[in-house]
């Protein structure tokens, strides 16, 4: 098998040749035909999550030791299965959920694989989808998405997953609330799509480079908001009546969250899921006083990416914009999704890739 691997943090992904692991019990090897490139794969290749004050996680404490093989979107062919596999066909085309737990604990007894704190997630700690092959530990972590386009559906496991967990914390909504989304990247443009399909039409998209403001337009957007200035929570709140019920941060910094935070009405729910990094200060009488909720939210279950999938076959949800390039390309892609110049999602193409 061919994979693209981190050989040394921060240095250019390696194609490396070798062989193809063979499913063992109710293991399932699939051939990947798509990989979604992801801004949580930057963190992996560059070591470390920034967790502000000076501090960094370093993906090698859990268990994150080049040579690894990133890649947490996968859709494939199903190539092999082992002598106890059953629920899938050698043949079917299928979105892989990379969110995996140990299988045994009681968090993913209740459905968390997600939540798991021994966790066997795709491309973060077992290897990941930058590969022609991908080994999955059971059948029922494989997705049916036919009639859906498969890069779009390669996607629907990681930032679809995301957005849509991320909505369903949001509180109850009234005719009059806002939502405002933190970051117009490919989670941004996702969330926008899925908070109009779930009927929430006052939707306010936040960031800074006119281009892709324009693009959330386009979207479904209702209004745009270029956030550079010292005015911006000013502007922010004028624009939506001081009614922003729920904020969605798919950045993760100091100052999207500051924002989001500061322009909930009462009873607002501010929900992030970026992880640029840094850290927040809060005073803390405020949170009580405007009853508002700060919370996080990472991936989801695999129900709720069967919701997706649901959602995404029902023709309500727009896709996201996907570039579809060759998996030959995956340096070029990384750079630039760290210098901020993808719009929407990049998946590779693998379909044909020998290995």
């Amino acid at each position: 098998m061919l994979s693209y691997d981190v050989i040394e943090h921060g240095q250019p992904l390696q194609a490396r040749i070798r062989e193809t692991p063979q499913p063992q019990g109710a293991e399932v090897l699939v051939r990947v035909t798509r990989s979604g490139v992801c801004h949580s794969d930057l963190h992996i290749w560059e070591g470390f999550f920034d967790l502000g004050g000076g501090k960094r996680f370093y993906v090698k404490d859990r268990g994150c030791v080049p040579p690894f093989t990133v890649g947490h979107e996968p859709f494939g062919i199903v190539e092999r299965l082992g002598p106890q596999a059953s629920g899938v066909a050698v043949g079917d085309r299928r979105i892989v959920y990379p969110w995996i737990g140990c299988g045994a604990c009681a968090v993913c007894a209740e459905g968390n694989d997600h939540l798991c704190l021994n966790t066997r997630f795709l491309g973060v700690i077992r290897p990941g989808a930058y590969a022609t092959h991908v080994l999955v530990p059971d059948a029922k972590y494989l997705v049916d998405a036919g009639g859906i386009d498969e890069a779009w559906a390669a996607t629907l496991a990681c930032s679809g997953l995301t957005v849509h967990s991320a909505i369903g914390k949001l509180p109850p909504l009234a005719p009059r609330h806002w939502v405002v989304v933190l970051g117009c990247g490919g989670l941004g443009m996702a969330a926008i799509g899925m908070l109009r399909a779930r009927g929430i039409d006052q939707v306010v998209a936040c960031d800074v480079d006119a281009a892709k403001l324009e693009r959330a337009r386009r979207q479904g957007a209702t209004a745009v908001l270029d956030t550079r200035g010292d005015d911006a929570p000013a502007r922010l709140k004028a624009l939506t009546g001081d009614a922003i019920a729920g904020a969605l941060d798919f950045v993760g910094m100091p100052a999207t969250a500051q924002l989001g935070i500061g322009a909930l009405c009462k009873g607002g729910h501010y929900v992030l899921c970026g992880l640029f990094g840094g850290e927040l200060t809060l005073p803390l009488p405020p949170i009580a006083q405007r009853g508002i909720s700060v919370r996080g939210s990472y991936v989801g279950s695999l129900r709720e990416l069967h919701e997706v999938v649901a959602l995404a076959r029902s023709g309500r949800l727009a896709p996201s914009p996907i570039e579809l390039r060759p998996a030959a390309e995956v340096n070029r892609s990384m750079q630039e999704l760290r210098d901020g110049h993808v719009m929407g999602r990049i998946v590779l193409d693998f379909e044909g890739v020998q290995g």
